[in-house]
């Protein structure tokens, strides 16, 4: 279906009535999401050829403990080696170590040029391989003029608050706005800085390849062009994305992204170098010759996804206004289909969902998102969750 026929279709339905706002705005409550099937169809079972070490059909999640709560607007998330954590507040513009045991919170510093507003602010960070030799933290953050991303020297032997170096940027000029700012960073396998970027509510830019909203990026360390890119003086990845704020890799390297729908549907995408992911000509499943389809997709309603993670054979997603975990199994080798239909979990139990990150082995932690003006805090509110999975 072209979006010129999905526009039709929102005229003439007053479910439809908000263009801007629906799920895919960061989950604002007044968004829509109706009157389609609620997930794909997974196959059930194993494709031929798949894997025998496949997950089960059906999952399960524990929540084991909180470890830290009191958290105001957090947004991005990254593990330390040695278990710890380091968590950024988008609305505050600071970044707090947790210890992973007692989950006792450490200011390491403000970040100087973050420029809150709407759904920027700071958002993604990441830690590369070698933080043990050279101290690198990475942030994405939304300035005056744009977003950005930086990495920061981190010594934990200074004064508390005063432990970040001053911001060496890695990539500036990604276009900012009041909504669809992207902002998940990661580090893949091949050990190059990975960025989801969105399109700033302005939908062409996602289809242009010369601008660098609404697409993945992929850059070395120092925020140069990768050699093997599509384009060999380009950071752009992939393409045709609408918000995207979830990145992770699979055992076999492959890259998954969660990204914001509009109106109907959120998605789930595997992602291919130099695939165009269709926004704004498609949303969801429609099977348009040149887009790659989502594997997974989910109405707005019951997803809103933001940070994804691997972990026992599946993705795991955390959703923002839909207020749960999706469990999607994957199947072996190189199929696309999941292995089962998408599972849901830990719904309206803990508010919105932010982010989820692998602890290693079969847990993760889970951001809550109760605090960024689009929740309902409760006393406590936000908080870090250790979580088991199946």
């Amino acid at each position: 279906m072209r979006r010129g026929v999905v526009a039709a279709l929102a005229t003439a339905s007053l479910l439809l009535s908000a263009a801007c706002s629906p799920g895919g705005t960061e989950g604002s409550p007044s968004g829509t999401g109706t009157a389609s099937p609620t997930a794909p169809q997974g196959s059930g079972s194993p494709s031929p050829g798949a894997s025998a070490d496949l997950p089960p059909a059906k999952g399960s999640v524990k929540v084991v403990s909180t470890l830290t709560e009191g958290l105001k607007s957090p947004w991005g998330l990254a593990a330390l080696p040695g278990g710890d954590l380091l968590v950024a507040s988008r609305d505050e513009g600071t970044v707090h170590r947790i210890d992973g045991e007692s989950g006792k919170q450490t200011l390491l510093g403000s970040v100087p040029g973050v420029s809150p507003a709407g759904e920027g602010g700071l958002l993604g960070l990441a830690v590369p391989s070698t933080f043990a030799a050279d101290g690198w933290v990475y942030a994405y953050f939304t300035t005056t003029s744009d977003n950005r991303i930086v990495r920061m020297s981190y010594d934990e032997k200074r004064p508390e608050g005063q432990q970040l170096g001053a911001p060496d940027t890695v990539l500036r000029g990604i276009p900012k706005g009041n909504i669809h700012n992207g902002g998940r960073i990661a580090f893949g396998p091949d050990k190059m800085l990975y960025a989801g970027t969105g399109e700033i509510g302005d939908t062409g830019l996602a289809q242009d390849k010369e601008s660098l909203a609404g697409k993945i990026l992929r850059m070395t360390p120092d925020g140069e062009p990768v050699h093997g890119n599509p384009e060999a003086d380009s950071v752009v990845y992939s393409y045709g994305h609408r918000n995207v704020q979830g990145l992770a890799w699979d055992d076999r390297k492959r890259l998954w992204a969660a990204e914001f729908g509009q109106n109907t549907w959120d998605e789930l995408n595997l992602i291919e170098p130099g695939g165009n992911y269709g926004w704004p000509e498609a949303e969801g499943k429609e099977g348009e010759d040149g887009f790659i389809d989502p594997v997974a997709q989910w109405q707005t309603s019951e997803a809103s996804p933001s940070g994804i993670a691997y972990a026992g054979g599946s993705i795991w997603m955390a959703g923002l206004r839909g207020e749960r975990l999706w469990r999607v199994p994957l199947s072996g080798d190189a199929d696309r289909e999941p292995l089962a239909d998408p599972q849901a979990f830990l719904e309206e139990e803990h508010g919105r969902l932010r982010t989820v990150v692998s602890a290693g082995g079969d847990r993760l932690w889970l951001v809550t998102s109760n605090t960024d003006g689009r929740g309902e805090p409760k006393p406590g509110d936000d908080r870090v969750l250790l979580v088991e999975v199946e």
